[in-house]
Parts: structure tokens; C-alpha cells; sequence
């Protein structure tokens, strides 16, 4: 069955997909375009699981300064490639990830990093685990695998800083 231009680039600007998986989706979902979103986003996660291993070394440093210049942060986000770096949703998920160390100063990146012997609530202090500031419905660890499942790549948060005047 095929389907029309207009339907395949509506799904592409939904999803972020390439014109072959919103085509192949499409043709799946029998032009249905929310059953096709679904099934990129489940081919996305099993491309995010088998790239889970792969080598981060592209990416970029954000940083962000809070009005008032008395809190900020820096955040390296890593890739697998520079074109996906240079991507606005890359860029916007690494500013938005250094508004949330800013706003919420986490002091690991995620759970698997915390010591044995403390026992505070990873939600509070794991930069991964924390409720998204711009999003309640949303953790930080779903926006980077989100992402991760739309460009096909593995994406990182490998450190960050969080800066605060007397601190």
C-alpha cells in the first residue's frame, strides 16, 4: 500500500524518523498515523538497547547561566556522531539538561554512581532518576532515551558541574 508524501512527512515531523522507517511504519499501520508513531518508537528503543554499548565520543559541552548570574551549570553530553551533535534536538536536550542541573543541583549522574552506603533517594540527587522541571510526567533518563530512539544513536550524559555563589 502506498502512501502519499504529505502523510509520510507529517509522520517524519511527529517523530524525527527517516523517510524509509515512517514509510515502512506507515505501510505497517496501514496508514494509521498513531499506531505508526508507535511502532517507530519500539523499533527506536530496540536501536537504543543494541547501541547501548557503543562508544560516546562526539557531542558537546552546554552551559547555563540562571538569571541574576548567582547559580549555573555544564553539562557533557556525548554522541556517537558529530552530525547528530550538531542536531537542534541534540543542542536543546543538552541546554535543557543544564537547566535541570541548574534548577535542581544533582550530585550524580545517575543511581549506578552513588556509593553503597547512601542511602538518600535517587529521585532527589541523580541527575538521571529526577522529575524533568519543564515535564512532571517525564524523567530526565526518558528525554535522553527518547532522543537517543529518534537519531538511532547512543546518547550520554557523561558529567556535569553545578556552580552556586557561596557554595
Amino acid at each position: 500500500m502506498q502512501f502519499g508524501v504529505e502523510l509520510v512527512k507529517a509522520l517524519r515531523e511527529r517523530t524525527g524518523a527517516g523517510v524509509m522507517d515512517c514509510r515502512k511504519a506507515l505501510e505497517e499501520s496501514q496508514g494509521d498515523l498513531e499506531k505508526a508513531e508507535g511502532l517507530l518508537n519500539q523499533w527506536g528503543m530496540l536501536k537504543v538497547e543494541k547501541r547501548a554499548g557503543a562508544e560516546t565520543l562526539e557531542g558537546m559541552v552546554e552551559a547555563y547561566i540562571h538569571s541574576g548570574s548567582r547559580i549555573g551549570a555544564l553539562v557533557e553530553l556525548n554522541c556517537q556522531t558529530d552530525f547528530v551533535a550538531r542536531t537542534p534536538d541534540f543542542k536543546e536536550l543538552a541546554h535543557n539538561l543544564a537547566m535541570q542541573v541548574a534548577a535542581m543541583a544533582p550530585e550524580f549522574v545517575d543511581r549506578s554512581d552513588l556509593p553503597e552506603d547512601d542511602h538518600r533517594n535517587p529521585e532527589e540527587i541523580c541527575l538521571l532518576q529526577q522529575t524533568f522541571i519543564k515535564d512532571n510526567a517525564k524523567v530526565v533518563h526518558d528525554l535522553v532515551t527518547e532522543l537517543a530512539a529518534r537519531v538511532g544513536e547512543n546518547i550520554r550524559v557523561r558529567r556535569f558541574a553545578y556552580f552556586a555563589l557561596g557554595k
